[in-house]
């Protein structure tokens, strides 16, 4: 029952011939590592905006007369 645990196949040799094999940028080289860095640029792009949206708006304060 604890084989299925203990007994797996070693995969370092696969993904390290992989990985050296390749002429990409060390952050583009494993499988999903574009869709991990694109999905945390668009967080942070949309965070920064959010950001500078709240500052602007603070900037510019409320209009007169109300």
């Amino acid at each position: 029952m604890i084989n299925v645990l203990v007994n797996k196949p070693n995969h370092v040799v696969e993904k390290q011939r992989l990985v050296q094999a390749s002429h990409e940028p060390i952050y583009y080289r494993l499988p999903r590592s574009k869709l991990y860095v694109r999905s945390y640029y668009a967080l942070f792009t949309v965070g920064m905006l959010s950001t500078a949206f709240g500052a602007f708006q603070l900037i510019k304060g409320k209009p007169s007369g109300q």
